[in-house]
């Protein structure tokens, strides 16, 4: 979380203004940089904010039971190649009826018939939970079987659990279930067999950044984007086409200082036309997990509020004009509430980021509930960077499978 807030809060609106570089298709503030100016500070009285509460609530103790959750591991393991198998049954069957793979990637990752896999979300919650299930059974098992790894083995490791990942939903240009996937099983690595070295989080860091641009090619154009990366002549009309770009990868994928920014300055104009949501984002938020054919018209997520404040109020207009865009902690409190709220958003983030490290230090570690530690910590991490229906569909997604798994 660290280093993530230091590129987020600190480097990140910095590279905006050397760069130049800052959102496209809107109606641009004169300077951006007086925009990101007060947005700074906004974040400085949320982290001070943040801080407060993470050491207060840290501190606390949590009381040391001597009852525990007891892991029955060999019936966790025959449970979890049960699982396995039928995680990889269905996922055979999602590429059976998108036509194979190469169909499978090509509905995903054209914009045009994208919509095709609407619908699909709980298919896809059990499809591709067979490499966070390997990587349960991988834990528990070198447990029971304890021995040293080398930084080369756990990169081969997680070079294996990476391919994984890229199978069981990666291909569909999903790059949020490949990211947060292996840093989830990073965390379950260093927890539960050995500590991650510093060298090997380098390397890892610097990985995710290459493969965040390659994989922006893929998911902007399928196969062909990926054909363009080793062409320069290429990579350069599709990075023009597209805005994928090393800025992008650094700053919008890993930064929100330029959309937070331009919110604020729509919200503080004098004939702003856009109307707080008051909390609609976030209901639309946890609706998504009720399918649309049971709950039709269900309410809308901050697509809605993020076009009106984008475009100005009843710019939406659904299957027609929608922005897509990523606001953060702090942008979408601000579509709900307005800038004043951005410090209780800050707190709540703190509350989580400060209960997690008590279980931490609380918990056993043969307490079966460690294995929920990693997803946690996950979520935690993201928090700042992502928006309400992404921490539900993350939260779902990565914690069914381990709570299943341990509740039978």
């Amino acid at each position: 979380i660290g280093v993530l807030g230091f590129h987020f809060f600190f480097l990140a609106p910095l590279l905006h203004g050397y760069w130049d570089y800052w959102m496209r298709y809107v109606v641009a503030p004169d300077d951006w940089r007086t925009w990101l100016g007060w947005m700074s500070w906004i974040n400085v009285a949320g982290i001070l904010v943040y801080r407060f509460v993470v050491s207060r609530i840290s501190r606390r103790p949590l009381s040391r039971s001597s009852t525990f959750w007891v892991l029955r591991e060999e019936r966790f393991l025959v449970l979890a190649t049960i699982a396995m198998v039928l995680s990889a049954v269905l996922q055979v069957f999602v590429y059976r009826l998108y036509g194979g793979i190469v169909g499978y990637i090509t509905t995903a990752t054209d914009l045009e018939v994208r919509d095709s896999m609407a619908g699909m979300g709980w298919v896809f919650t059990i499809s591709e939970s067979f490499p966070l299930i390997a990587m349960l059974a991988f834990v528990v098992y070198a447990r029971r079987h304890p021995r040293s790894y080398s930084s080369v083995s756990i990169g081969l490791i997680l070079l294996a659990y990476m391919i994984l990942l890229l199978l069981f939903g990666g291909l569909r240009g999903s790059r949020s279930n490949t990211i947060w996937g292996l840093f989830t099983g990073v965390v379950y690595i260093h927890l539960w067999i050995q500590p991650i070295t510093r060298r090997l989080l380098i390397v890892g860091v610097c990985f995710l950044v290459i493969f965040m641009y390659v994989y922006g090619f893929f998911k902007s154009a399928g196969v062909e984007g990926l054909e363009a990366v080793t062409d320069p002549r290429a990579r350069v009309e599709l990075s023009e086409s597209t805005g994928r770009t090393w800025q992008t990868a650094l700053l919008g994928d890993l930064g929100r200082s330029d959309v937070q920014a331009f919110v604020l300055y729509r919200l503080m104009k004098e004939d702003r036309d856009y109307d707080y949501a008051y909390g609609r984002t976030y209901v639309g938020a946890t609706t998504l997990l009720i399918p649309e054919r049971v709950y039709p018209g269900r309410p809308t997520t901050k697509v809605q509020a993020g076009t009106n404040v984008l475009y100005g109020q009843g710019a939406y207009i659904p299957g027609q004009r929608e922005a897509s865009r990523v606001y953060g902690l702090a942008g979408e409190t601000m579509l709900n509430f307005g800038p004043p709220m951005v410090v209780i958003a800050f707190a709540i983030w703190g509350a989580i980021v400060g209960t997690v490290r008590r279980y931490l230090t609380a918990w056993r570690l043969d307490d079966a509930r460690y294995l929920i530690l990693p997803v946690l910590v996950n979520l935690a991490f993201i928090i700042p960077i992502a928006d309400s229906d992404n921490l539900v569909f993350f939260l779902v997604k990565r914690s069914i499978v381990p709570v299943g798994l341990l509740i039978v």
